[in-house]
């Protein structure tokens, strides 16, 4: 292919990204026999990784694969958010020593291979012996003029911000479903390449009641879920944007004013509807 022909030139670097994403897309759908093969190749290059069952909020529409990955929740004494975040355990695998993080959340094993996709396995937050605390932060920019208005960057997220969440709307879809915040996790003085993107919502209680009903998941949202606030990982498994519930009135158009919509590529999420999934976790790089 010539480069006047290429939508991508390599100058552009948009066509190494998009080579690596695709790339990522085809990993993570490997069925469970042959990713049981890729798991032998892929763990000697580095920490974790393999095949993974999680749980997060529901895929419904667009090309996104899968779920994103749900973080724990607990609270502290002053009403502080914090994500929980397994401490680290030396496990030998293959004949040598590594590092991992995780824990029995739910009935469920809980692990920071939940979140080792989208180039996510190399930033400082995921690591099993990252020096960060556990905090939910709020995040630079948001799409929430509450948000830009009543708190500032780097602020830890705390209930009291979510008072009015019963009756909250921002003139996309139905008000009252609950209050949503942009966050960062585990990424205290990290450069933004390396920062990780949290949303936060607190779920009002009519909508929390109906997913106490999800009977696969009740287990895990018990668990999972403090004072009805619900959190994830911020990056869609398709082409890891950075997507928002009510966060564009273009969502209305696909039918995603309620729900959690990625603009790049049309992909819809359900954060009522926690689902378990299987992919193959991207392992960690090798410490330097």
């Amino acid at each position: 292919m010539s480069e006047e022909s290429d939508k991508y030139p390599e100058e552009s670097g948009r066509r190494r990204f998009v080579k690596g994403v695709v790339g990522s897309a085809a990993l993570a759908s490997v069925g469970v026999g042959s990713a049981t093969l890729l798991n032998v190749s892929t763990e000697p290059s580095g920490s974790g990784g393999g095949i993974t069952q999680y749980f997060g909020i529901e895929i419904v529409d667009g090309p996104a694969p899968r779920g994103m990955p749900q973080i724990p929740i607990e609270i502290d004494d002053e009403g502080f958010l914090q994500g929980v975040f397994p401490e680290a355990q030396t496990v030998e695998r293959q004949g040598r020593e590594v590092q991992v993080a995780q824990t029995q959340i739910g009935g469920i094993t809980y692990s920071a291979e939940w979140f080792q996709y989208c180039g996510v396995q190399t930033y400082p937050g995921v690591r099993p012996d990252s020096d960060q605390d556990n905090y939910f932060r709020y995040a630079e920019s948001s799409e929430y003029e509450w948000q830009t208005e009543e708190v500032s960057a780097g602020d830890r997220v705390n209930v009291s911000d979510f008072e009015d969440y019963e009756t909250w709307g921002n003139d996309i879809g139905v008000a009252g479903l609950g209050k949503p915040a942009m966050a960062t996790w585990r990424s205290q003085d990290v450069p933004p390449s390396g920062t990780l993107p949290v949303q936060v919502l607190r779920v009002s209680p009519d909508q929390f009641e109906r997913m106490q009903e999800n009977v696969d998941a009740g287990q895990w949202l018990e668990a999972s879920m403090q004072e009805n606030f619900v959190a994830w990982l911020n990056k869609c498994t398709h082409f890891c944007c950075v997507p928002a519930f009510k966060g564009t009135p273009q969502s209305a158009k696909f039918g995603a004013a309620n729900d959690v919509y990625c603009p790049c590529h049309q992909s819809v999420y359900n954060p009522f509807n926690p689902a378990e999934y299987t992919f193959v976790a991207l392992p960690r790089p090798e410490d330097e």
